[in-house]
């Protein structure tokens, strides 16, 4: 594994970045109408919750429809089903695996349930890190989980999440998120979803600056993906200035932005069709 890089912003540093880009037009779209299209065509429509069931992840599936979100993200077990209702969609199928959302479990239990979910035909897995080996600076061992898990990926697109709000410190984020990309990350992803602090501007600009130096190293374009606690347009929107004004317009597509934001969906497709 290459050594991780050091990042060369304070926290200081990153609110004056957001506040100076906040107070900025959106540059890459005409109407924030056509905004609010792009963000909704990047949303990943989510249930993980206890009590979902088939009658759940079908109407899950029917709102992607009617919203052209980008994916859903169900539980391994019902991937098969959620293939079989979009099979005549462009809207791929995400899972979480790998001991989501801690990422507490030996790797080979973790392979083996990332293999399940692809073999029920997951076009994206959302795996998560162990934070708890990260922070004890173990980074070769999180380096080689994350490899293994993107070869039992096989076809399927991988979806590092950091659970940056466990993290806090924007070194932590960066070093974390360079360490994902080094291992093969398709995307890296902020949150769980599962605890307090989910994304934050600071945190998604932190990873946009790894992403930016990564592809500057490689050549290899990651996405990235903020989720949890983006809940209004306003918040939405910074998002998209923020990405607009540290990446490549050009990438401002599902291909390398998403969403992990459901319970905003319903308002930004009621707002967008209004």
């Amino acid at each position: 594994m290459k050594t991780l890089p050091d990042y060369p912003y304070s926290f200081a540093e990153l609110q004056k970045r957001i506040a100076t880009i906040n107070i900025q037009p959106l540059q890459s779209f005409p109407s924030e109408k056509q905004a609010i299209r792009l963000a909704l065509d990047c949303i990943d429509l989510t249930t993980l919750e206890g009590i979902d069931n088939s009658a759940k992840i079908e109407q899950l599936c029917n709102n992607a429809i009617q919203f052209n979100t980008a994916a859903v993200c169900v539980f391994p077990v019902f991937v098969k089903q959620a293939k079989l209702l979009l099979k005549d969609t462009p809207i791929k199928v995400a899972t979480v695996a790998g001991a989501f959302p801690h990422g507490q479990s030996p790797i080979d239990l973790k392979v083996a349930e990332v293999e399940y979910a692809v073999a029920q035909g997951a076009d994206e897995i959302d795996m998560v890190i162990s934070r708890g080996l990260f922070l004890e600076k173990k980074y070769n061992i999180v380096f080689n989980e994350i490899e293994a898990i993107k070869k039992a990926c096989q076809h399927a697109h991988l979806k590092v999440i950091l659970e940056t709000g466990e993290l806090i410190e924007p070194e932590l984020v960066f070093k974390a998120s360079m360490l994902a990309m080094y291992a093969g990350a398709d995307f890296i992803k902020t949150s769980t979803g599962k605890i307090p602090i989910n994304a934050t501007p600071d945190a998604f600009l932190v990873m946009l600056d790894a992403i930016q130096l990564y592809n500057n190293e490689t050549k290899r374009q990651v996405g990235v993906k903020p989720a949890g606690g983006i809940t209004d347009i306003t918040t939405t929107l910074l998002y998209l200035k923020i990405f607009e004004n540290t990446l490549n317009t050009s990438l401002l597509s599902n291909r390398f932005l998403r969403f992990g934001a459901s319970k905003l969906a319903s308002h930004l497709y009621h707002s967008f069709e209004n």
